[in-house]
């Protein structure tokens, strides 16, 4: 995973990634985008996890912590779908 962004696109967003739609049972993976305001903790940057439903323009991420799995409201500029 890149840590920086390039020059050129330091601090901009890409509407594309903004806009993006997932179904519900797809696999995402949670990568911070650093030009928007995260609102879910550090600690589950860059794990991977299965979208429940969509609550507004977020979506409910179900991800497994240890033996636990927890629901996060995550905007969809911080998902990245995975194969």
């Amino acid at each position: 995973m890149i840590k920086q962004k390039q020059m050129k696109t330091r601090g901009k967003i890409s509407l594309s990634k903004y806009f993006q739609e997932f179904k519900e049972g797809e696999r995402v993976s949670v990568v911070r985008e650093h030009a928007v305001q995260p609102k879910f903790p550090t600690t589950i940057q860059g794990r991977s996890g299965i979208i429940e439903s969509k609550r507004g323009g977020s979506y409910m991420v179900k991800i497994k912590d240890l033996n636990k799995e927890k629901v996060y409201i995550i905007h969809p500029i911080h998902l990245r779908r995975l194969k």
